[in-house]
């Protein structure tokens, strides 16, 4: 059973998708027909129009551009996590359909890893459920149960660490949300991971969408209140560091 490693895809999103927004946003405003308003946003560059967009607090139009990510080596724990944001569509891999017989992937905590007596420990429970899951399916086969019916029962034992992989597809609105939420230091470590990732790659195709997201205290003061993690300045320049140039 290997450890399973964090792979974050952006498979498709709008076309184009800063003129998308501000052609949705100039329409509110403009008299002008549909093919007129669409040459005109063509014609000219609309990074400072959707600045100003984002500095006036102006979302709805950002929600007509969307982002479809696949993403695959994060736990169970993970996507649990992840599903919660419900303004989004989801389709998880299921473990009811597909077997986990042959050997399940999962995912390790550094805190564990970093612990030979604790990775030890750990893996030895891994393989511990991966005999259990074999033997309830080998069982329930023997009694006649095949393919989803048995593997819908046996997943019962599979751990939180489980591997799993899922596609994601949220508007601009709300991944600016997801990444005031998850890239924060107070999120969980794995789910951080996996939307800083999700961020670098909506920054290359969204720039000035995308130009304040991260953290809340990037571009604020720090949402949290007392339960602040009191590092903005630490925060602020990884964020510069990870996103210069």
């Amino acid at each position: 059973m290997p450890e399973a490693k964090l792979k974050v895809i952006l498979l498709r999103h709008t076309p184009e998708p800063e003129e998308t927004v501000a052609m949705a946003a100039r329409l509110c405003y403009s008299p002008s027909d549909i093919e007129t308003l669409k040459k005109r946003i063509t014609k000219k560059d609309q990074k400072a129009f959707v600045k100003k967009l984002m500095n006036m607090g102006h979302m709805s139009p950002i929600e007509h551009a969307s982002f479809t990510f696949a993403i695959e080596g994060i736990s169970r724990a993970c996507s649990h996590q992840l599903v919660r944001h419900r303004l989004a569509s989801y389709s998880q891999q299921s473990q009811r359909y597909v077997s986990e017989e042959a050997g399940f992937d999962y995912v390790i905590p550094e805190t564990i890893k970093d612990d030979p007596e604790l990775k030890t420990y750990f893996e030895e429970f891994m393989a511990k459920a991966q005999e259990a899951y074999n033997h309830i399916v080998k069982r329930l086969n023997e009694r006649g149960l095949q393919g989803e019916a048995a593997n819908q029962d046996a997943r019962f034992v599979l751990p939180n660490a489980c591997e799993t992989k899922i596609m994601v597809t949220m508007n601009a609105r709300e991944l600016l949300h997801f990444f005031r939420q998850r890239c924060c230091l107070r999120a969980q470590w794995e789910i951080r991971a996996m939307a800083e990732e999700m961020l670098k790659l909506v920054k290359k195709v969204a720039p000035t969408i995308f130009s304040k997201a991260g953290p809340g205290c990037i571009s604020g003061p720090c949402p949290e209140g007392e339960f602040t993690c009191g590092k903005i300045k630490e925060v602020r320049n990884r964020y510069k560091e990870m996103f210069k140039g």
